[in-house]
């Protein structure tokens, strides 16, 4: 059993994200010290590392309660999983695809601007615009 703060380094997260994660459910202390300190065991050490990572992808805390379901539910198809994969997956491309206009719409506005001492800035005007 670990206490909190040798969980947060063995899983590489602050201590303040694991209380997180505890006090909505997500990932559970197995215990609790005499004293009254969150313990955890290497179970839980892999939930958190499996949060974590989940989170790097980019996953929303709803999602990855449901994959560490699924992480625990040993009758799990693996096309569920696939499912809510597939499905961040488009998630991703339509937030690439409004970067794009956006960095396509700040770089004519770039490029119409002379960048020189003069208070006229096509930039600002539109920013401005409606």
């Amino acid at each position: 059993m670990y206490t909190i703060g040798t969980a947060a380094k063995k899983t590489d997260m602050p201590i303040k994200t694991i209380r997180y994660y505890s006090d909505i459910g997500l990932v559970m202390p197995e215990g609790h010290s005499d004293k009254g300190y969150r313990l955890y065991d290497e179970r839980a050490l892999r939930r958190l590392i499996f949060v974590r990572r989940a989170r790097a992808f980019g996953f929303s805390l709803k999602t990855c309660r449901n994959l560490l379901a699924l992480y625990s539910d040993q009758s799990r198809a693996s096309a569920d999983v696939k499912a809510i994969t597939l499905n961040h997956i488009l998630e991703i491309d339509a937030k690439l695809s409004e970067l794009q206009t956006l960095r396509d719409e700040l770089t004519l506005l770039a490029d119409s601007c002379a960048g020189d001492d003069r208070a006229d800035c096509p930039i600002l005007s539109g920013l401005a615009a409606t």
